[in-house]
């Protein structure tokens, strides 16, 4: 949905909303019924919706600010968006429905103005940061060695915690339940290390997850034992080996790379909740570059993060790399143009390819749980056993199975619809417990590249 008319999909406008009952309702509210005054201009759509009281709801989404879109709305909903910003979305996803070049009413056009206001306001400040402006480097020195030292013993005590494990033996790990391991992750959090914490709290479920979980404990116990000592010797590693480990450490490793400047489609978004923390992990692929990116948004717990981008889209944008092996962590910068279709889509590879490159991957970063990965001609078929699901090479090479954590969830089933028995071309994540699939692009090619002039959709499956 641009300045020229584009419009968002309805599937593109759903996934935008933050949970099931949101997208419930707003498609209740997509229809002409419940709307006047509604218009769209320059990137923003508005409208008055009639709700239960005497006054309709002022509704107003502003698609090209940065930092993906943006609403506001009169109801008290505090979920974002609310369901009359993606009634409203839906409804602008017919054509005729909501008129283009429409006049805006002062209503809307305060709040625009203000948040593009705010906008300029952030860019000098981030401009300033940037060009070294902090307001007391000594202080923030104090802080960053205070929280190194509190993390240097909780590492410390991990270790020890973790070799009394495996004297004790995994047996006991087994019938002592999850209290033990909750209470190592909140020594973890005091330690002001989040990601060592959220790890135990990892391994807090493993024995519950069925046969063959103590050899699954022993290799995440592994794991964490050599993140605690990355963490303990991070000053005799390389470089990018020590950032990597500063971040799975859980301490902020802030961008600092040249921006990159591409048109980024955005292939996937979808949610964790530990309880504490809601993260949303957006995927995002360069057309001129060719690489990958994740942009990650935060909300404590019971709100959503902030950040919220339409799958299928592209948006012309500047990103700004963080550090790392392979540099897949960025942060969003400015946008130049409201987020809008296009026929590209990443070249895609073999299964065996796939897990090679995860492989190499691991290399550079030995707690890399999953890596970004685009199959082309798969075909979802049931395992051999009929334990599970796999993504067989439609040429009948090699297969990737299915990660048990997706298995029997919507986004599968709507896989293997799509498919039909056809290869598609599916984007998603593949970790050393298998492939979990985010997205898929519709309908199957069977070349694995879009005809010339066929109009291809993006379908999310998280």
């Amino acid at each position: 949905m641009t300045e020229q008319g584009v419009r968002w999909t309805a599937d593109q406008v759903l996934a935008l909303a933050p949970d099931a009952a949101s997208r419930k309702a707003g498609s209740k509210l997509g229809a002409a019924g419940p709307w006047s005054g509604t218009g769209a201009d320059g990137g923003a759509v508005w409208g008055l919706c009639k709700g239960s009281g005497r006054k309709p709801y002022q509704t107003v989404v502003d698609l090209a600010g940065a930092g993906g879109p943006a609403y506001r709305c009169s109801c008290p909903s505090r979920k974002f968006p609310c369901k009359h910003a993606l009634g409203l979305l839906l409804l602008r996803s017919v054509e005729g429905e909501v008129p283009d070049g429409a006049a805006v009413p002062e209503w809307a056009a305060d709040w625009l103005a203000g948040r593009r206001e705010r906008a300029e306001e952030s860019g000098t400040a981030g401009a300033g940061k940037a060009a070294g402006a902090v307001a007391d480097p000594e202080a923030a020195r104090r802080r960053a060695e205070q929280r190194a030292a509190r993390i240097t013993a909780g590492a410390e005590e991990l270790r020890q915690r973790l070799g009394d494990l495996l004297r004790g033996g995994l047996a006991d790990a087994g019938s002592a339940g999850y209290a033990p391991w909750e209470e190592t992750a909140a020594r973890m959090v005091d330690a002001q290390a989040p990601g060592l914490a959220s790890r135990i709290r990892e391994l807090g479920g493993v024995a519950a997850s069925g046969p063959g979980w103590p050899g699954r404990l022993l290799e995440e116990a592994a794991l964490v034992h050599l993140l605690a000592r990355g963490w303990l010797r991070r000053e005799a590693l390389p470089p990018e080996l020590a950032d990597t480990v500063r971040g799975h450490v859980g301490l902020p490793v802030p961008a600092d790379g040249p921006p990159v400047r591409d048109r980024w489609l955005v292939l996937a978004q979808y949610e964790t909740d530990d309880g504490r923390l809601t993260t949303r992990r957006i995927w995002l692929h360069g057309i001129a570059s060719g690489r990958s990116a994740l942009l990650l948004s935060f909300g404590a717990a019971g709100r959503a993060p902030e950040l919220s981008l339409p799958v299928g889209l592209a948006l012309d944008a500047e990103l700004r790399p963080r550090p790392g092996p392979a540099m897949l962590r960025a942060d969003l910068g400015e946008q130049f143009a409201v987020p809008a279709p296009i026929p590209d889509r990443p070249a895609g590879t073999g299964t065996e390819e796939a897990a090679a490159r995860y492989g190499t991957a691991l290399t550079a970063d030995p707690w890399l749980t999953s890596w970004p990965v685009t199959l082309r001609e798969v075909v979802p078929v049931p395992e051999p056993d009929g334990g599970g699901w796999q993504l067989a090479d439609a040429d009948g090479g090699s297969a990737l199975p299915v990660h048990p954590a997706a298995l029997g969830t919507p986004g599968l089933w709507r896989l293997v619809a799509l498919s039909g028995g056809a290869p598609l071309t599916v984007f998603g994540e593949c970790g050393h417990r298998g492939f979990t699939p985010l997205a898929a692009w519709y309908p199957p090619s069977p070349s694995g590249t879009p005809a010339a002039g066929a109009s291809e959709e993006v379908f999310s499956l998280c």
